[in-house]
């Protein structure tokens, strides 16, 4: 058994780093269960209330595509063109609007989704279009800026007690983060979405009055360590105890697993790291969680784009189609917007040598359905060979703002940065209004 008076005066000669790898080790050995590398999402000090807009979104389920997605293959199709290539349109339930034949299950349910094809970024580069794309902001060294999650929980708060507001499949670098904001604005970070929350179950071996022991001698080291070094860090963990051990006891955990989905729901969604990331993220709107991003990579087209966009179509198609017709089902995509996006487009020009496509922030497609948003239309347009936006331009900042718009938070609302600035959740972004009824 470990002696916690043994433990204290090491504890106090930590700094804070040190001090934050003890703690995380002392849960170990006190409660018998590991400490996840998502520690802060569970922490949920008050955060400010603020006054929120009208909103027509209460869910966000934002699918991302990382390395750069080819509206020419995808939902901005040039038939005829010579930079088209051999991927041929498809008609769709929405009039008028034409995508590729290699989504003929979503080409069903277009009447649902609004193609946003004049999307342009300032960035070209994968780590800085990442980063706008999902904060709004250019990439700079000196700070990082919160993810939309992040300001959404920031700003309206969670929906459930004891969930996580926001949580991230499959994610990494420059996607999903709380950015300046307090460490608790973090998303839950999960990998393989079969997995569902790891750690989640208190160990079979540790009886609940010897976990009751541990857990308040932990409190009390805790406590030691918050009077002698008063940290935000340390509180943070400190809350993540309290709000994991109400999870271990919550019927809600069941939001993650998903073995309680029939076998032919799971077949809709497919059965791969995307489909069942898709169908985890409805049952984690359906618990209540306010914001899932669900990462899919590969798009990176510059080499053999056509045979590879075969395959990553079709897992897209399934997932989307299926998500789409999931939700609508239950009477959840009312209330939830489902977000298609990428951090920018491929070159309308072919590279020959390569049978690629580079990239091209220029003018690309994402796709927003559901919350509000009125389906069965394009908005905006390429001229005829894809290469530039000849209607409505609509900037990653502007893409941002609609999505904020959507959950009603106020665009005009200033946050502070530790270094002293102001800033908005988009940074001059303008909604795009019209998207919606």
């Amino acid at each position: 058994m470990i002696d916690d008076r043994r433990l204290r005066p090491l504890a106090r000669r930590l700094d804070d780093p040190s001090r934050r790898r003890f703690l995380a080790d002392a849960a170990r050995g006190l409660l018998g269960v590991a400490v996840a590398p998502f520690a802060a999402p569970f922490a949920r000090a008050a955060a400010p209330a603020v006054s929120l807009a009208p909103a027509t979104a209460r869910h966000v389920i934002y699918v991302y595509l990382s390395g750069g997605m080819s509206q020419l293959d995808t939902f901005d199709p040039k038939p005829g063109a010579e930079t088209q290539g051999p991927t041929r349109s498809i008609d769709t339930a929405a009039d008028g609007v034409r995508i590729s034949e290699h989504f003929p299950l979503l080409a069903r349910r277009m009447d649902k989704v609004a193609v946003v094809r004049s999307m342009q970024s300032t960035q070209g580069a994968h780590a800085q279009g990442r980063y706008h794309l999902h904060t709004g902001y250019e990439l700079r060294g000196t700070i990082r800026h919160p993810s939309l999650g992040a300001w959404l929980e920031r700003l309206a708060g969670p929906l459930h007690p004891e969930l996580p507001a926001h949580v991230s499949v499959g994610g990494g670098a420059y996607t999903a983060s709380a950015g300046f904001l307090d460490p608790r604005f973090t998303p839950l970070p999960l990998g393989d979405p079969e997995e569902g929350l790891p750690h989640a179950h208190r160990p079979a071996h540790v009886a609940s009055e010897t976990f009751d022991r541990r857990m308040g001698r932990l409190d009390a080291m805790n406590a030691e360590f918050r009077r002698r070094h008063p940290s935000r860090d340390v509180d943070a963990y400190a809350e993540l105890y309290e709000q994991a051990v109400k999870l271990m006891d919550s019927a809600d955990l069941e939001a993650f697993d998903l073995t309680r989905e029939s076998a032919a729901t799971r077949a809709a969604y497919g059965e791969d790291r995307l489909g069942q990331g898709c169908l985890l993220a409805r049952r984690l709107v359906e618990h209540g969680v306010r914001f899932v991003e669900v990462v899919n990579g590969g798009w990176d087209t510059h080499n053999d784009n056509f045979e590879t966009m075969e395959e990553l179509c079709p897992p897209l198609d399934r997932a989307l189609a299926a998500l789409l017709a999931d939700l609508d089902a239950r009477g959840l995509l009312d209330e939830t917007l489902v977000v298609l996006a990428t951090e920018f487009g491929r070159t309308p020009r072919i590279v020959e040598k390569r049978n690629g496509r580079n990239h091209h922030p220029q003018a690309f497609t994402c796709l927003l359905a559901g919350g509000g948003v009125v389906g069965g239309r394009a908005w905006g347009a390429t001229n005829e060979t894809g290469e530039e936006i000849v209607t409505e331009p609509v900037r990653v900042k502007d893409f941002n703002a609609t999505i904020a718009y959507a959950l009603g938070l106020p665009l005009d609302h200033e946050l502070v940065s530790p270094s002293g600035r102001p800033f908005t959740v988009a940074d001059d972004g303008k909604p795009v209004t019209g998207l919606f009824a």
